[in-house]
């Protein structure tokens, strides 16, 4: 895939980047290496003034940092809004917590005195996708560089603007020269990248096939690995619920970023005796979305990233369709406009055994399940290779307590959508990934917990 920006609202192609070519590579490296020296050394308090400056710009010129984003990747630029200020929100978090996330802590033994202490362990490779093309980067990068670590970024290559713009805001912000630095590379160099000694671990958000390439890459050299992958999030309803506030919650939950997003609600698992009428709701939201230009505020949904997310798809919904789910709305590309555009979509009696039912839907198909009780509904929930997040709608205590206890997931929110916080460990189970990001978990992915004991 070349690396360019490529407006996925009209298809035209609007900038391409020279890949880097090996001694570059190695110059970014070199620099890096020498970076870490002595940025490992720096205070606290001085991260914490150029993270804090980092949110700064980050609030001042959103608008500008927005645009970049809908027009490489396509989500509404109100939501690319929110996405900017999301990262200003996680870079003052751990400007304000690192140093207590990573204070030694005292251990009473047979020592004199014995604790532990976290220190960072070096250069940290990132892999990151074009979904989230900021906040999957600022999530790694605040608590990495609070950390004393120093990162180099590999992006998506259909996102290299949102790449360099990171870039340079963590250089415009005071950070030392080669504390972050962007690889505008392919993912074939990735492998490469792992054998290098001055590279210590790893982080990837992005597709499973993605993931098992950089772990099997990783592991042959031994280093650290985080992981968060793909999802195929349940979303129940139980009788008890607010409907209507389920209703509208579920349909943020399937149309955030356009669809595209790992921990959005895919597979609408509902008792059967609200069914009809939570169908019947949920289909006049999704037949009500406005589709077009993303950069109209009046826009709900804007277009799939790239051709080929829109024909993958919608080969997954025909293969659906083929099996024996029905289609309720959507169900094909639109073809009346340019640009990689999918309509809001429900598919509904889809069998245990039909395909899909198994499978992670990346845009705007939704796919509704009945079952008769809680039981039900907990077992098809957790009947996934995936484990990122789950959403359940109930008033019932004991319904509650169930459904935290029992769902296999990283995450369980109960009467709310799924969603990240940089105040809570972000990650997933089974094939989802392993590893946490966010909040102090996240932060002590990255250095060497190391125990001192002094007789």
């Amino acid at each position: 895939m070349a690396i360019a920006t490529i407006n996925p609202a009209t298809g035209e192609l609007l900038k391409t980047f020279e890949p880097l070519n090996d001694a570059q590579i190695a110059q970014k490296l070199d620099l890096a290496q020498q970076a870490f020296e002595k940025y490992h050394k720096t205070l606290f308090g001085e991260r914490s003034v150029w993270m804090q400056s980092c949110a700064d710009i980050l609030e001042q010129e959103k608008e500008d940092f927005a645009k970049i984003m809908t027009l490489e990747m396509g989500k509404p630029f109100k939501a690319a809004i929110a996405e900017v200020e999301k990262c200003a929100v996680v870079c003052r978090y751990y400007a304000e917590h690192a140093a207590q996330f990573l204070a030694d802590v005292t251990v009473t033994t047979d020592a004199s005195h014995s604790f532990i202490k976290y220190q960072p362990l070096g250069v940290i490779l990132a892999v990151m996708p074009w979904n989230f093309p900021f906040w999957q980067v600022f999530r790694f990068a605040a608590p990495a560089l609070m950390a004393g670590n120093v990162g180099l970024l590999k992006h998506a290559s259909n996102v290299p603007q949102c790449a360099l713009a990171i870039e340079e805001i963590i250089q415009r912000a005071g950070f030392p020269k080669g504390v972050f630095q962007t690889l505008l590379i392919g993912a074939s160099k990735v492998t490469d990248l792992m054998t290098d000694e001055r590279i210590k671990a790893a982080t990837l958000t992005g597709s499973e096939p993605a993931g098992i390439s950089l772990a099997t890459a990783a592991g042959k050299q031994i280093k650290k690995t985080v992981l968060e992958l793909g999802g195929s999030d349940p979303f129940i309803v139980l009788e008890s619920a607010d409907l209507e506030a389920a209703v509208a919650t579920a349909t943020t939950a399937r149309m955030l970023n356009n669809g595209q997003s790992c921990i959005a609600a895919k597979r609408f698992i509902v008792v059967e005796t609200i069914a009809d009428k939570f169908e019947k709701l949920l289909l006049e939201k999704f037949q009500a979305l406005k589709i077009g230009d993303p950069m109209q505020s009046e826009t709900d949904l804007g277009p799939l990233a790239t051709p080929d997310i829109l024909k993958d798809l919608d080969q997954q919904v025909q293969a659906g369709v083929k099996s024996g789910a029905k289609v309720l709305t959507g169900g094909h590309p639109l073809s009346d406009r340019p640009g990689n555009f999918y309509p809001p979509t429900i598919l509904t009696d889809i069998s245990p055994e039909n395909p899909v039912a198994q499978e992670e839907f990346f845009g705007p198909v939704a796919m509704l399940f009945r079952v008769p009780n809680i039981d039900a509904a907990i077992k098809l929930a957790n009947a996934t290779p995936f484990g990122l997040g789950a959403s359940a709608w109930t008033t019932n205590s004991q319904e509650r307590d169930r459904l935290i206890e029992e769902i296999e997931a990283g995450s369980v929110f109960i009467n709310g959508m799924v969603k990240s916080d940089p105040r809570l460990p972000f990650g997933g189970i089974k094939r989802s990934g392993y590893g946490r990001e966010l909040s102090i978990q996240g932060i002590h992915e990255f250095v060497n917990v190391k125990t001192v004991w002094v007789k």
